[in-house]
């Protein structure tokens, strides 16, 4: 089994210019993190685009969506922004019913040594594996529903959606 991991960008791939204080995109990092964390997994990385999730157009997801149709591996991880995970989700669950498609992304980026980034990657790599067919966020060491989700922008966590439309 082969696992195909699409890059989009996100805050996972960002990197810190120290004479300007920006965040920048150079390359994807997926490979140094797939070596650092011992991955035994057969994969097979794309880089779609090196994009900030809030910069993504209609037209962005449908290159994700189209890419995820045509591959023929049906166990595929999306390393993906956080802001707008949810909406990309929202778009490849609409079409794609046969494959376990697995979004996941970092709230800091891998390169400041403090990331998120590498937990959830490995996350996202176990629950594609043993997640039936569907569109799913691995986040924090969980996974979620693609249509049970939101980011927490006061705790900075992913958390269930259903619970709080009561509230």
């Amino acid at each position: 089994m082969i696992i195909r991991i699409f890059v989009t960008g996100g805050t996972f791939d960002k990197e810190y210019n120290e004479l300007n204080g920006e965040l920048f995109f150079k390359e994807t990092h997926l490979y140094e993190m797939l070596k650092l964390g011992r991955c035994r997994v057969e994969f097979d990385i794309t880089t779609l685009m090196m994009i900030d999730s809030l910069d993504m157009a209609d037209s962005d997801r449908d290159i994700i969506l189209e890419n995820c149709i045509r591959a023929n591996e049906n166990k595929i991880v999306i390393t993906h922004g956080t802001d707008t995970m949810v909406e990309t989700a929202r778009v490849i669950a609409g079409s794609v019913k046969d494959k376990t498609i697995v979004l996941t992304g970092a709230m800091i980026p891998y390169k400041f040594g403090s990331s998120d980034g590498l937990f959830n990657l490995g996350s996202a790599l176990a629950f594609v594996q043993t997640l039936p067919h569907g569109v799913y966020i691995a986040m924090n060491g969980k996974y979620f529903n693609w249509d049970n989700v939101r980011k927490n922008k006061k705790t900075g966590v992913f958390e269930e959606s259903r619970f709080l439309r009561s509230c």
